[in-house]
């Protein structure tokens, strides 16, 4: 190239050099900026956006707040309980399948289990009396519960709390089953099935300051089968004392509570805590072992009379007795009997032709009422010919005597036990008694003081070891109760003998019976406890006319006496050796003082 003229390639490369630097600065900047543009207008847009929510909120949460308490007051005050309405009830063909399979639980005990019984007339009864007994148990309902409200009034800023209804509904409960025991106790146990899934209106008012709230209880659901025992039985209208009642697993119990028209158990948690807690106080008040029991006779009226311990008694002498013979003398004993018993009298040895005898001779009667009882002393002069002339009498109460404790007795002879008659003045002589009662073992802690309910005293008695139950003197009541399917070759007047260490005790006899019931007691008092020993009862029958063979043996049983010492009682049912299908029930206790 010429020096004149431009170097246009080198110029061109520089020229392109430097436009290119100019375009990618300019479009650099370019991008740049409008980056910058957009991100300052998108900050404008989330501030805009962020102030316009935040102000929506607060005024959201201002009018929000004044409105939901106004509402909740409205809901407060003025929300009233439902009605509670009639369910609907439809026959089974009108069901599904689906729901016949459902209802499958629900089928009564007696149709799943036979030793249930059917008692469609008992829930019937319950039926047709359910509106009365509505009334009856709701009135007793609020009797019960005026006190205990009246006991939080006043606290918790509780003005008030009353009922507003109260209505067990038209649905009675229904016994699904009866299952009745054969025991060998005088009692009547029965196990009903009892289902109640009741509409009851129970409505509860409660005024705190000024605010009346409303509770409602719905949807109550019972299913629970009781143990129910009628016992004892005595021959008094209605022919038991008491009805002891059990449970014999937890209860099934489901309700609802409505509070301002809502159901709170609907709380999660709360439902599954409520019926815990009810389950758990229910079983810790009935669930068996434990009972309630309720009276229906009175204690003094049904109270089955049993011995409670021994009177020991020691005839010591009599002075200046009367003189009923004719040579100026008299031949006296002493007979002596309890008040209340049909035991016959114990009585001392005849002292011939003397008017100060001198006895020394000790007796034991049973006591089984010693705050009431009396010791009724009399002396007579024996006669061989005619009836024994009485020389007077005394009686002496039990109540004065301190268990354990020996008592001496001087006392006036009376003609009578009426004070005030005249014929009490003249004089008859004394007589000299020495008296103690021993409690049983069992029955100490009843009588720790004087019998006559003042005052207290230990004694030795009451802290006997188990092994000192089984040594020592006692008493062993045996009780004949009945027989079953005894059978004789020519009659059936069966009558029960009872033989035990040489003595032998009868029972009435019962005419023209096969099961014949004679409940009777016969008591042995011993010295030593009975081990290794057996007594014999025997069932026998009498012809009530003459004949040659009048006697008839139906039967025999031996009974060890081993287990009634260890154990205090038996109650037992024996099969009788030598007869076809002879049963006897037998009662034995064994008492140690």
């Amino acid at each position: 190239m010429s020096a004149g003229r431009p170097n246009l390639g080198e110029n061109s490369s520089q020229l392109f050099l430097s436009c290119s630097k100019n375009v990618s600065f300019n479009w650099r900047f370019s991008w740049d900026f409008i980056c910058y543009v957009s991100f300052f207008r998108s900050s404008l847009d989330f501030r805009e956006m962020g102030f316009l929510s935040t102000f929506l909120g607060i005024i959201g949460f201002g009018f929000g707040i004044p409105m939901g308490l106004l509402v909740g007051f409205f809901l407060f005050i003025y929300s009233e309980a439902k009605d509670v309405e009639d369910p609907v009830t439809r026959p089974l063909y009108e069901l599904d399948s689906s729901a016949l399979q459902d209802i499958l639980p629900e089928i009564p005990f007696w149709v799943k289990n036979p030793d249930y019984d059917r008692v469609d007339w008992l829930n019937k009864f319950i039926s047709d009396m359910w509106p009365y007994l509505d009334k009856a148990i709701c009135s007793a309902i609020r009797t019960t519960a005026q006190p205990i409200f009246a006991e939080y009034i006043g606290k918790y800023h509780i003005k008030a709390i009353e009922f507003k209804n109260l209505s067990l509904g038209t649905l009675s409960p229904a016994i699904y089953g009866l299952k009745v025991y054969e025991t060998n106790e005088k009692e009547l146990v029965m196990e009903p099935a009892v289902r109640w899934a009741g509409n009851p209106n129970i409505v509860l008012g409660l005024k705190i300051l000024s605010l009346e709230i409303t509770v409602q209880l719905v949807d109550l659901q019972i299913f629970t089968s009781p143990r129910i025992a009628l016992k004892p039985l005595v021959p008094t209208f209605p022919c038991f004392s008491s009805i002891v009642l059990s449970l014999m697993e937890k209860p099934h119990v489901d309700f609802g509570i409505n509070v301002l028209g809502g159901d709170i158990m609907s709380i999660p948690g709360l439902y599954r805590y409520v019926q815990e807690t009810i389950k758990k106080q229910i079983a810790s008040l009935y669930l068996w072992p434990q009972t309630l029991e309720i009276p229906v006779l009175d204690a003094s009226t049904a109270a089955i009379k049993k011995p409670v311990g021994i009177l020991h008694v020691n005839v010591v002498r009599a002075l200046k007795l009367l003189k009923k013979d004719i040579l100026g003398t008299s031949d006296p004993y002493v007979k002596l009997s309890l008040g209340g018993e049909r035991l016959p009298a114990k009585k001392t040895t005849i002292k011939k032709k003397n008017l100060n005898p001198e006895w020394n001779e000790k007796f034991k009667l049973i006591v089984k009422e010693p705050e009431t009882q009396v010791l009724q002393l009399e002396v007579y002069d024996w006669d061989k010919v005619g009836g024994h002339d009485r020389l007077g009498m005394q009686l002496v109460p039990l109540k004065l005597l301190t268990p354990y404790e020996t008592k001496e007795f001087k006392l006036d002879l009376l003609k009578h036990t009426n004070i005030s008659n005249p014929q009490n003045q003249k004089k008859r002589g004394q007589i000299h008694v020495e008296m103690n009662f021993v409690p049983f073992k069992e029955d100490s802690a009843k009588f720790s003081g004087p019998l006559n309910g003042y005052g207290r005293k230990e004694s030795r008695f009451d802290r006997a070891s188990n092994d000192e139950v089984e040594a020592g003197a006692g008493l062993l009541s045996v009780t004949v109760l009945g027989a079953e399917d005894v059978e004789g070759e020519r009659h059936n007047n069966p009558y029960a003998l009872v033989l035990f260490r040489g003595e032998q005790k009868k029972t009435k006899m019962i005419k023209r019976t096969r099961d014949p019931l004679w409940d009777e007691e016969f008591q042995f008092m011993l010295e030593e406890p009975p081990l290794h020993e057996k007594i014999r009862i025997e069932v026998k029958s009498k012809r009530t006319g003459i004949s040659f063979r009048s006697k008839e043996s139906l039967g025999h049983v031996e009974i060890n006496l081993t287990d009634v010492v260890h154990n205090g009682r038996i109650n037992e049912k024996y099969h009788l050796i030598n007869s076809k299908n002879g049963v006897i029930q037998v009662e034995i206790r064994w008492k140690t003082v």
